[in-house]
């Protein structure tokens, strides 16, 4: 039987062990127990035998690495110290016998000086190298090994039980300052030495192992932290029924409750695990020079993560009850958002900007987590359910509730996209100038950005609502005939538009804005291809069918076609206008900048440069311009047919002009016909392209007149001149209504005229002026042809 062994005199033992006995064996109970305590503590020994054990190993070899470089190190030196007192004795005895030695030692010094010299002073500069190298190897070795004892210290006092978890996070601290002490050193290197490629290769393998246990034990360290709070809190009591009012249920916060050591604590591992990523930022940005390093840089903050991970899977169990009332899902998100957003950034906001992680918001980090969060969820439980509705309606053919729900989906989306936009920017956190970045980390709709077949599935379907919804809109013939009424004049009575161009661009409208809410440009302008140009198209085939449907029933010769025609290109002009005006916004013209940066694009697409819209408004004003010339052409082609007699009547310009006429009678139906047809396009047309009509109709004129009567053979007395003035005036006066100078639209009638009304000693002179007379009396637009054809037609009677 062993003795019992009994503790020393109170008085011989030190305060801290009476402190450390009090506090172990407080009463009877626990003496019973001191067995077992002395077996963890002669563990614990062990233990800590074993690691001083393996330290003074480690201590020797670095000593004995030490003792070998040092040697050699010493040896070089006293190779160059031989050599230089070789060359300070040749350099010596070459100068003293410089009287007597003549050129040979003159010879032999200056070789000295001009060859040995400079390889002496290489071989200094190489062994200095050596010696930094050496150096800066073992001072790394050091550190890594310094690094590598206080992971594995950690690792070891983490499998032990009733381990003191204070010196375990002074272990990771005193880990964590000498990763950034070496990770300086290596950045110094990598800009200094960059020919040391394979020692920095070396040391980043053994961190790199050495952050591989580091990173986990702290992750592991803080949930087990955040446990102990009560992280994350009871969301039974939640009251999300109107989650946008400040004074709804709140959802308790344990963070806030933290008092004394317990706060210390945390504060402390939450500083630790900051620190530790921005040494992870470090080293990647090292390690990435001279590549695209954004991607890597800037990752989510790890600490935060974990805050959003636990309530993540609390939400969820109530999510799964939810997936047809989506509704609640964003409701509650949001609600938990709103009401942790300030706490957390009041509470660690301060670490974060000690632990110099630049560029890192708390509020961001923890709306863009929780969103993140959220569109994953999406992706995975939700979208599936309802991509599977739609395929199951599109096998039976029988429109169901699927697309209503899809649509009312993205409608919850888009609102609570909108909420939290502006919940980011009542935080007074600040969109940077890489919008898109931020927009789709806090943004739901950023489950497309992984999908775009989804993007192309809502795309059609919204389509699909829009074509639905305008058919009857475009059946309406009332909406063709009836214009819009405003108090104020406006673009739509400016351009005399019909109701269906109104809904034509109020879906257009309502289109492009469910468009605004999609994070990135290149989501936009892929579902604004998709879902807004096969509206203009639409829009553009009803007016064609229209027109073509008149052409083809009376050739436009009857007023209720040419009404028709012009109502269609009145609806194409406003259309335009309205398109040319969107494309000038920011909205779209960022799309045209990033067609502008792609390289290759598909064949579908526009080439660069080129906006969405424009092609749709090429086209709209291609439509728009033909057919206004189509209606100038009918009503050239009416008032050629009833000219026929006034132009095959030569002999008329050889008679008297006829008092009390100012017109000649064969004409005065033409210009009924064309002040009826006139009257009806100037009612029916907006204005921009009456413009273009009567202009087109003025010179088809000219054209007609002056081939048809002065380039005829027909002879013109002083009658005949007279007669063809008059009637030129005539159409002066149709076309004066809509211009100042009507006769600036006839040019070759007007100038014809011109030359008949000279007189004969004048003709003479033209005759024998030839192009040069002309230009300078103001024939501009008749060659010398033309012009003596005419003024040969003059005859003078006597």
């Amino acid at each position: 039987m062993d003795s019992v062994q009994t503790l020393p005199p109170v008085s011989d033992l030190s305060p801290s062990v009476l402190s450390f006995l009090n506090d172990k064996f407080f009463t009877s109970e626990t003496v019973n127990l001191a067995p077992n305590f002395v077996s963890e503590l002669r563990t614990q020994c062990f233990v800590l035998d074993e690691a001083l054990t393996e330290l003074n190993c480690r201590l020797g070899a670095g000593l004995v690495s030490y003792a070998s470089f040092s040697g050699q190190i010493h040896n070089l030196f006293g190779d160059i110290n031989a050599k230089l007192h070789g060359l300070r004795s040749s350099t010596f005895s070459s100068s003293s016998a410089s009287d007597e030695g003549g050129g040979e030692k003159n010879g032999k010094a200056e070789k000295i000086l001009g060859e040995e010299l400079p390889a002496l002073a290489k071989e200094v500069a190489r062994v200095e190298a050596v010696r930094v190298y050496a150096e800066t190897a073992l001072r790394l070795d050091t550190l890594v090994g310094d690094i590598e004892d206080a992971v594995s210290c950690t690792l070891k006092k983490n499998l032990t039980k009733h381990s003191l978890v204070q010196n375990s996070e002074e272990m990771r601290l005193v880990a964590i300052k000498t990763l950034k002490v070496t990770e300086d050193i290596l950045s110094s290197i990598t800009m200094t030495r960059p020919q040391w490629t394979q020692l920095v290769s070396a040391v980043d393998h053994r961190v790199d192992r050495a952050l591989a246990i580091l990173r986990p034990q702290a992750i592991a360290d803080h949930r087990a932290l955040l446990a102990s709070l009560g992280w994350p809190p009871p969301l039974s009591s939640l009251t999300f029924t109107n989650p946008d009012t400040q004074d709804a249920t709140k959802v308790p916060n344990p963070l806030l409750g933290m008092h004394g050591d317990l706060k210390h604590k945390y504060c402390e591992n939450f500083f630790a695990l900051c620190n530790l990523q921005e040494l992870q930022r470090q080293r990647k940005a090292r390690q990435l020079e001279g590549h695209n390093r954004q991607v890597a840089l800037h990752q989510p903050l790890w600490a935060i993560e974990e805050l959003v991970n636990p309530m993540w899977l609390a939400s969820q169990r109530h999510f799964s009850k939810w997936v047809d009332k989506p509704e609640f899902i964003f409701a509650l998100v949001y609600k938990i958002i709103r009401d942790y957003v300030d706490p957390i950034d009041e509470l660690l906001q301060p670490l974060v900007d000690e632990a110099k992680l630049a560029g890192y918001s708390c509020q961001e980090e923890w709306i863009s987590a929780m969103v993140t969060s959220l569109a994953t969820y999406l992706a995975k439980e939700v979208f599936p359910v309802y991509v599977n509705q739609l395929d199951e309606e599109g096998v039976t053919g029988i429109r169901s509730s699927a697309r209503i729900s899809w649509l009312h989906l993205i409608d919850l989306m888009i609102s609570f996209d909108k909420r939290i936009k502006s919940l980011v920017e009542h935080s007074g956190i600040l969109l940077s100038l890489e919008e898109d970045e931020i927009l789709q980390k806090i943004s739901s709709l950023s489950v497309f950005c992984d999908r775009e077949d989804w993007l192309d599935l809502w795309a059609e379907i919204e389509l699909s609502d829009a074509l639905d919804k305008l058919k009857p809109e475009i059946d309406d013939e009332r909406n063709w005939t009836t214009k819009v009424q405003s108090a104020v004049l406006s673009s739509y009575e400016a351009h005399k538009s019909p109701l269906v161009s109104s809904a034509f661009l109020q879906h257009l409208t309502y289109v492009i804005e469910r468009c605004r809410s999609l994070p990135t440009t290149a989501l936009r302008s892929r579902f604004l291809r998709l879902a807004v140009v096969p509206v203009i198209r639409k829009f553009l085939d009803c007016i064609l069918i229209r027109c073509q449907e008149a052409e083809g029933m009376t050739a436009l010769t009857d007023n209720d076609g040419l009404i028709k025609v012009a109502t269609s290109i009145n609806a194409a002009r406003y259309l335009e206008s309205v398109l040319k005006e969107w494309s000038e916004d920011v909205f779209f013209l960022e799309m045209r900048l990033t067609h502008c940066d792609q390289v290759e694009l598909s064949i579908n697409e526009s080439s660069p440069g080129r906006g969405i819209l424009d092609e749709e408004i090429e086209k709209i004003e291609e439509f728009r311009i033909q057919w206004v010339e189509k209606i100038s052409l009918v009503i050239l082609r009416g008032f050629d047919s009833h000219c026929r007699d006034y132009v095959k009547s030569k002999r008329q310009w050889q008679e008297k002009h006829e008092e009390g006429w100012t017109v000649s009678k064969n004409l005065i139906g033409a210009l009924d016909y064309l002040q009826g047809k006139m009257s009806v396009v100037q009612v029916s047309l907006n204005s921009m392209d009456f413009i273009g009509v009567w202009r087109s109709l003025a010179a088809g004129i000219d054209r007609f007149i002056f081939t048809g009567i002065l380039m005829s053979n027909a002879k013109f007395s002083n009658g005949g001149s007279e007669r063809f003035g008059c009637d030129m005036e005539v159409f002066y006066g149709v076309f004066g209504s809509w211009c100042l100078r009507p006769e600036g639209f006839f040019p070759k009638a007007s100038e014809g005229l011109k030359l008949l009304k000279m007189g004969e000693k004048k003709i003479q002179d033209c005759l024998a002026g030839g192009e040069r007379w002309l230009k300078e009396n103001g024939i501009r637009h008749l060659s010398v042809a033309e012009a003596e054809k005419i003024l040969k037609s003059r005859v003078f009677i006597n």
